[in-house]
């Protein structure tokens, strides 16, 4: 990406190095490691880990740290601000466009742990947003996760397809789309419910397939191979992908997030269309 010398966004807090305050699971790898196989790219979602993480709270230890960051985190945090710049420029466009008022949200880059609006959250849940305080929180070492344990391609293009895919929930909760998905969700089933949830994830994917196509038809941030980047980590994340890595077999009525076909399907429809009226994943539920 050609990201160097661009707008970088004041709405993002670096808490890396931070002390958390207190708190971390004692022999928390492997529950790590199951929830953010269940939770990856959380997204309206992310509160289903806090029930699991307060199931251990008798199991926690005090741990704090205070560190100066790394001259390859200042890097990354330049990235990372120059990304959600990118991302607010382009959805005020958008909303512009369509007569809307835009709201930008707030990011918070952290390490281990955090608390936020939607209850506590560990690196193990993965990028996340979180509608009650409308913030993206994001470990960055979710990336190396991304690459080692679900194989994909890695790249700076896959961290922005992330964010794009967070910021995307966040303009579902200025649409209303995602408070309306919550209220069907109390009078349906699990397995409809879950569907709705596949809706709601699609659609997150699909907008982050629309900031994409502005960048490559307005900003010039993209490089050959960026989209590759993009499909690499939408593939991996797939619930197919994921259900099939962590317990060998696929249960279609327990997806959230949708198939790795499916995910990738929705980018590229938001990125060759460059149409936010063609981002409707519920009427295609079945």
């Amino acid at each position: 990406m050609k990201w160097i010398g661009r707008r970088q966004s004041e709405n993002v807090e670096d808490r890396r190095g931070m002390s958390s305050g207190g708190k971390t699971i004692v022999g928390g790898g492997i529950i790590g490691i199951i929830i953010l196989l269940v939770n990856a790219f959380g997204g309206e979602n992310a509160q289903m880990i806090t029930p699991i993480l307060e199931q251990f709270n008798q199991q926690q230890t005090t741990q704090t740290e205070t560190r100066p960051l790394t001259e390859a985190e200042k890097v990354e945090g330049e990235f990372v601000k120059t990304l959600m710049a990118d991302n607010e420029d382009v959805w005020k466009k958008i909303f512009e466009e369509n007569n809307l008022t835009f709201e930008a949200p707030k990011l918070i880059l952290f390490s281990g742990q955090v608390q936020t609006a939607c209850g506590g959250a560990s690196s193990a849940s993965g990028p996340f947003y979180c509608p009650g305080d409308r913030t993206i929180y994001m470990d960055m070492t979710f990336f190396d996760e991304l690459r080692t344990k679900f194989g994909a391609e890695g790249g700076d293009f896959a961290v922005a397809y992330v964010m794009a895919h967070e910021f995307g929930h966040h303009i579902q909760t200025l649409l209303g789309t995602s408070g309306k998905v919550r209220q069907l969700q109390e009078n349906k089933s699990e397995t409809e419910g879950n569907k709705l949830s596949v809706a709601l994830e699609l659609q997150a994917d699909f907008y982050a397939g629309l900031w994409t196509h502005y960048n490559e038809n307005q900003n010039a941030m993209l490089e050959e191979g960026d989209i590759e980047e993009a499909l690499s980590a939408a593939n991996a994340v797939g619930d197919d992908a994921i259900q099939k890595k962590m317990q060998g077999q696929v249960v279609p009525d327990s997806f959230t997030h949708g198939t790795s076909q499916q995910r990738m399907d929705w980018f590229n429809r938001g990125f060759e269309t460059g149409d936010i009226k063609q981002g409707d994943t519920f009427s295609e539920l079945n």
